[in-house]
């Protein structure tokens, strides 16, 4: 019975016109069978069953290239790039006072410092992240090196015990200026980890600090911004004792461009916390690096 059933099918086909299911199966009651099985769901695009011990983890949409930032100032001015630290998945630290999520508070400090920049008009700026986006370290250098920036600050916020306070000024060294400026490092080089994955595409042998003359002389001038930073905004921002130290930090390796890590205080100290969070606080950070900005390019511009 098969040819029949195959011819009679075949006929339906190239008519247009499908041979009728009951005729079809009453010549080979196997057509039946098949016809059975066609009507069932298919497993594959049926929803699969939902454990009550499942995980869901929103993850950030991947973006493709490294962003190009908004510049604003006017023409000709040197360029000067701020790092707000962390954002999308990654909060940075969480205040035990009030739950402000670094991501949140360091980006609206670096507003306001672009914002306290930009009236002096004296310099350009961009930001690397304008809203609540996730960077891997090596994009956020990337993004101040392709744009030609001749000044690099990142900002963030510590946490540690209670009794720790004050803002701190960290700049590039080979070596950790002590042991908690080592582990800022560790922790702060460890963003470019997420759920285990690498993301930041280096290799385990570039881990160590290797400086040329070049970046050797960008070090240098990094940590006389560094100083120019703490001296005009001591009147202002409360510092740690001394307020300048050293580390290996991953956004501070660029080895043409003098950059500073500013960690505004400590979120685990609630009055840090209140400061930073605060209007004027967070206006006074803006001021004390505008005028040390200014005077940083003013120094370049008579020794040429």
């Amino acid at each position: 019975m098969a040819p029949v059933f195959l011819a009679l099918a075949a006929l339906g086909s190239a008519t247009g016109t499908p041979y009728p299911a009951n005729r079809l199966a009453a010549v080979d009651p196997a057509f039946e069978r098949v016809a059975e099985i066609r009507e069932r769901p298919i497993a594959a695009q049926a929803k699969p069953t939902r454990s009550r011990y499942s995980v869901t983890i929103p993850l950030d949409p991947v973006v493709r290239g490294t962003p190009q930032p908004r510049i604003l100032g006017p023409k000709g001015r040197p360029l000067v790039v701020i790092d707000a630290g962390h954002g999308g998945h990654d909060p940075g630290t969480i205040s035990p006072h009030g739950g402000t999520k670094e991501k949140n508070v360091v980006l609206s400090v670096a507003k306001r410092i672009r914002d306290e920049l930009l009236a002096s008009g004296r310099v350009r700026v961009a930001l690397t992240r304008e809203d609540d986006t996730f960077l891997i370290l090596r994009e956020r250098t990337a993004i101040a090196r392709n744009l030609g920036a001749k000044l690099f600050i990142s900002v963030h916020a510590d946490s540690a015990g209670e009794q720790a306070t004050g803002s701190t000024i960290y700049t590039l060294s080979e070596v950790a200026s002590d042991r908690e400026a080592h582990a800022l490092a560790q922790r702060e080089n460890r963003a470019d980890i997420l759920n285990g994955v690498n993301l930041s595409g280096e290799s385990n042998d570039v881990t160590s600090i290797l400086v040329d003359l070049a970046q050797r002389e960008t070090m240098a001038a990094s940590l006389e911004f560094a100083k120019l930073v703490r001296r005009e905004s001591a009147p202002l921002v409360p510092f740690r004792a001394g307020g300048l130290r050293m580390a290996g930090l991953a956004v501070l390796k660029a080895p043409d461009m003098p950059a500073i890590l500013l960690e505004l205080g400590y979120l685990s100290n609630r009055e840090d916390a209140a400061r930073i969070r605060s209007v004027d606080g967070q206006k006074n950070i803006a001021i004390g690096l505008r005028r040390a900005v200014e005077i940083h390019f003013a120094k370049q511009m008579a020794t040429r």
